[in-house]
């Protein structure tokens, strides 16, 4: 028998995660052109309807409706939506902000000439219900497109080093870097779009060059790490075995004085 997940549950624990730390500031530190990259391959135009899903603090919605799209940013977590709001007044671009889960969007069908995503859906654990939430919001013919890290660059494997310190996933969820295997996205999209296209780029992380400086800063500031720190707070030798396994895979993984974390960038048109 197929377990049917509390959506409401999971969503009550996500936003928990996310509004922990300080995304906005990874966001801006890590990724600020990320979203802008995205915008320009899927090529969103003036008067295009655009919906960013888990649109974080609008790294891809605040770049669309700078070129004069009519953009919805949704998210699951209210604290990145005012954090978001605010960073697009400062930037003078005018657009929506809706608390939404990304596997049960509040949006019309075929509502949408773009729908997008940069490193946001993926953290959808539920794929196949978000990806037919993506599907059935944008309008035939209209695009898609969406950002993920790979499983084998940085932020995939960083994961994979938190995996034994964090509670297992619910009956039926799949890893976020999922979304950054190329054919698992075409088998998640399937036939409902065509044209698809997969390509693969990459990110410099530059705020430290120091592997323990680094380690803390995501400690710090990223709401996964923040909330895996504080789940092993009471007890001090799991916390040790966590702070050396980052420490080393940040030794091991860092590139003279950044680290380069890579992602795949698919663009599809919607039957």
């Amino acid at each position: 028998m197929t377990t049917v997940p509390d959506l409401a549950a999971l969503g009550a624990a996500h936003r928990a995660v996310w509004a922990a730390g300080d995304y906005p500031a990874v966001a801006a530190d890590l990724i600020p052109g990320l979203g802008e990259v995205l915008v320009d391959t899927v090529g969103v135009a003036p008067g295009d309807r655009v919906l960013d899903v888990a649109a974080g603090t609008g790294n891809a919605a605040i770049p669309a409706a700078l070129r004069g799209a009519d953009v919805v940013a949704s998210d699951l977590t209210p604290e990145l939506l005012v954090a978001g709001a605010r960073l697009a007044g400062d930037r003078g671009a005018r657009l929506e902000w809706v608390e939404a889960d990304a596997h049960a969007l509040p949006f019309p069908d075929a509502g949408f000439d773009v729908v997008l995503s940069c490193v946001g859906v993926m953290f959808a654990p539920f794929h196949e219900r978000a990806a037919a939430e993506l599907l059935r919001v944008c309008r035939p013919g209209g695009r898609i497109g969406l950002l993920a890290w790979t499983p084998e660059g940085f932020v995939g494997r960083m994961f994979g080093v938190l995996r034994p310190f964090v509670p297992a996933p619910p009956p039926g969820a799949a890893p976020p870097a999922r979304w950054g295997d190329e054919e698992h996205v075409r088998a998640l999209l399937g036939d409902g779009v065509r044209d698809l296209r997969a390509d693969r780029g990459s990110v410099r992380f530059a705020v430290t060059d120091s592997p323990s400086g680094f380690r803390d800063w995501w400690k710090q500031r990223y709401g996964p790490i923040v909330t895996a720190y504080a789940r092993l707070a009471d007890d001090p030798g799991r916390t040790a075995e966590l702070d050396a396994a980052f420490a080393d895979f940040l030794a091991a993984t860092r590139s003279g004085d950044h680290w380069d974390s890579e992602y795949l960038l698919v663009t599809a048109v919607r039957i």
